[in-house]
């Protein structure tokens, strides 16, 4: 069947008794799905769609949940988005499975655009489309000088911005908003804003707009220079993909985890849902390797805070739990894991 917007569907009907044994078959990746079937043949089962069966005698031993499914084979159950062949059944059998991180978890999102540059609606509507949707704080990080087209923000405009930030927090309840920027990454590693501006900001993202053809050498040094900045705190959307769209820069990212790591700079996950970038495979490397990772929906409008479930959903394929997202924590918990504040204590 074709669903709205021209996906096309499958439908399948199966008895109650099935039905999670339809789930889980539907949902586990091709790796995931051949090692639990591996599983249930040297244990004397058969695993297929409709359950799992003994081969002596073909009688039904468990079907209607997805959970009883993992037991019976002696594993806890394994969330679907985990179902990918990346070492999630080793981590059932020695029940090992980290607890997930869920949408609740987050307390606030560190990054969004307003009227002041490219955004469609002002500082005071975001803050309230914000806390209404359940945040606890939020980080404006308007674009900076490179981005023209989007009216960025010079060193004079961005602190005038930032103080405007301010009294409007001052002012409202039961939200609390952070002054910041996006900051523009040139091509040489650069920041598009001085130090001293940059230094009198709550939170500063740092992202690449421009100059995508780099070589791998080039982009790597660019991004590695960034990380260097003392005043940087995260980088955005770190690898520029959008998806059908763009590919990734080319860029070796396995130094970019490393140096954001020894650093203390956060690297985003991007809930807009032609980035999701970092994707899970390389929020599950950021997390390997040591960095924090924050997840962002960088809204332009009040109605984007519904993205961030997308960016959750990346998290949770990455393996990442509460603790592995800077943002879930309180106000004053984010603003002490920021990178120029760990840099002073």
């Amino acid at each position: 069947m074709l669903l709205w917007g021209g996906i096309q569907a499958d439908l399948r009907l199966v008895p109650e008794e099935s039905r999670g044994a339809a789930m889980q078959y539907f949902t586990g990746s091709k790796s995931h799905n051949i090692a639990l079937r591996d599983r249930a043949i040297a244990r004397g089962f058969k695993l297929n769609e409709y359950g799992l069966f003994r081969v002596d005698d073909g009688s039904l031993v468990a079907g209607r949940t997805e959970a009883e499914i993992y037991e019976a084979l002696g594993l806890v159950d394994i969330p679907a988005e985990l179902r990918e062949g990346r070492g999630e059944l080793e981590a059932a059998e020695r029940r090992a499975l980290p607890q997930l991180i869920r949408i609740e978890d987050i307390c606030g999102d560190i990054h969004c655009h307003t009227t002041e540059t490219d955004g469609r609606d002002d500082i005071e509507a975001m803050a309230l489309a914000a806390r209404a949707a359940g945040l606890q704080y939020l980080a404006i990080t308007d674009h900076s000088k490179a981005l023209a087209m989007a009216n960025g923000l010079d060193e004079h405009r961005a602190l005038a911005h930032a103080t405007h930030i301010r009294e409007i927090s001052d002012r409202l309840d039961g939200i609390t908003l952070l002054a910041g920027i996006e900051c523009d990454i040139r091509a040489d590693g650069s920041m598009d804003l001085a130090d001293d501006c940059l230094a009198e900001l709550d939170v500063v993202v740092a992202s690449v707009h421009s100059a995508f053809n780099q070589d791998e050498a080039q982009m790597t040094d660019r991004m590695l220079r960034a990380i260097a900045n003392p005043f940087v705190d995260i980088i955005g959307h770190p690898t520029g993909r959008i998806l059908l769209r763009r590919d990734p820069y080319k860029l070796d990212v396995g130094r970019l985890i490393a140096a954001a790591a020894a650093a203390g700079v956060a690297l985003e996950i991007n809930c807009q849902v032609d980035r999701l970038d970092l994707s899970d495979a390389h929020a599950k490397a950021a997390r390997d390797g040591g960095a924090t990772v924050v997840i962002s929906t960088d809204s332009h409008s009040k109605a984007a805070f519904a993205a961030l479930r997308w960016g959750v959903q990346v998290a949770r394929r990455a393996w990442l739990t509460k603790a592995d997202v800077l943002n879930t924590r309180d106000v004053n918990g984010f603003r002490a894991g920021l990178r120029r504040n760990r840099r002073a204590t």
